[in-house]
C-alpha cells in the first residue's frame, strides 16, 4: 500500500486532485458542527457579502452560505456514493457471471445491459422525478435510481476482462486442482477486476453529481429544502442572485461543483494511467 501511494504521489495531477477532494471532504465533515439549521431561513442578516464573520456571505433568505455549503457537499457526495457503490455491485455481479458462465446466461445479461445503455437516461430520470416525486424526495432513493442507469457499460468492461482471464493457464490449473467457482472468482479474478471497479467508481461519482445538479436545476430530484450543490444552485438562480448583486451566493455552488468535477477527473486519469502497465512504465520507470 505504501508503495502504491508513493508511486501515485509522483503524479502532480494526483497530488492536486487528492488535496482538493480531501479539502471538500473536510468541509462536508464540518457540517456536523454547523451552528445553523440548513433548512431554516432568516437565521443571519440577509445579503451580507463575504467577511470574517460570514466567510462566504449570506443569502437573500438569511442563510449562511459557508455552513449551508458544508451540508450541500455532504448530501451531494452521499448521493454520488450511493449511486456509485450500488452500481459497482451490480456491474461486478453481472460482469463476473456473464463472463464466466458464457452461453445463454451471457447473452441474456448482456442484452439487459445493452438495453439499459441505449435508454435516454436523462429523459427517464426527469419522467421518474415527475411521477415518483414523493419517493425521490429522499436522497437515498435518488442514489438508487441513478445506480440503475450506471452499471451497464462497466459490467460489459468487467465481462471482457473475465473472458480474457478465463482463457489463461492459471484458470485451467485452478479448475483441475479442484478449486470451486466461487473461490476461483474471489481468489483469482477479483484482484484483476477490483482496480477497474475502483476507477469506474470515480467516473460514476462524477456522473451522479452531474445528474443531481441537472435534476435540481430543473426543479426535480430530492426535497428542494435539503441543501445539495444542485439545490443551492437552483435557489440562487431562481432568486436571481446575480441581478441582486449577490454573486457569492451563486459562486459557492458553481465553484464547488467545478472543483469536484475537475478533481474527480484528474483522480480517474491518474489512477487509470497507473493501472495501465505501459503508461505506468512511462510514468514511474522500470524497476
Amino acid at each position: 500500500m505504501s508503495g502504491l501511494l508513493r508511486d501515485l504521489f509522483k503524479d502532480y495531477r494526483f497530488i492536486i486532485a487528492f488535496g482538493v477532494v480531501l479539502a471538500l471532504l473536510s468541509l462536508s465533515l464540518l457540517s456536523i458542527f454547523s451552528p445553523f439549521d440548513p433548512q431554516r431561513a432568516l437565521q443571519v442578516p440577509r445579503a451580507q457579502p463575504p467577511s470574517w464573520q460570514y466567510l462566504l456571505g449570506t443569502t437573500w433568505l438569511g442563510q449562511d452560505v459557508f455552513w449551508q455549503l458544508t451540508h450541500a457537499i455532504r448530501n451531494t457526495l452521499a448521493i454520488a456514493l450511493i449511486a456509485s457503490l450500488t452500481s459497482r455491485v451490480i456491474a461486478l455481479l453481472i460482469g463476473l457471471v456473464a463472463g464466466y458462465r458464457g452461453g445463454l446466461v451471457d447473452r441474456i445479461l448482456m442484452s439487459a445491459g445493452d438495453t439499459t445503455l441505449v435508454l435516454p437516461s436523462l429523459v427517464i430520470l426527469i419522467l421518474a422525478s415527475i411521477f415518483l416525486r414523493e419517493w425521490l424526495r429522499d436522497l437515498v432513493n435518488l442514489g438508487l435510481l441513478l445506480a440503475f442507469f450506471a452499471w451497464a457499460w462497466d459490467a460489459r468492461v468487467i465481462r471482457s476482462q473475465v473472458l480474457s482471464l478465463r482463457e489463461r493457464e492459471f484458470t485451467r490449473v485452478s479448475i483441475l486442482s479442484g478449486m470451486g467457482t466461487f473461490r476461483l472468482v474471489v481468489k483469482q479474478y477479483l484482484p484483476f477486476i477490483l482496480p477497474i471497479a475502483f476507477t469506474t467508481l470515480i467516473n460514476n461519482m462524477s456522473w451522479a453529481i452531474g445528474m443531481e445538479v441537472t435534476l435540481a436545476y430543473l426543479g426535480l430530484g430530492i426535497d428542494p429544502s435539503v441543501p445539495t450543490i444542485g439545490n443551492m444552485l437552483q435557489v440562487a438562480i431562481f432568486r436571481q442572485a446575480l441581478f441582486m448583486g449577490l454573486w457569492w451566493w451563486l459562486l459557492a455552488p458553481v465553484g464547488t461543483a467545478l472543483l469536484l468535477f475537475v478533481s474527480l477527473y484528474l483522480l480517474s486519469v491518474s489512477l487509470s494511467e497507473y493501472l495501465d502497465p505501459k503508461a505506468r512504465v512511462q510514468r514511474i520507470g522500470l524497476r
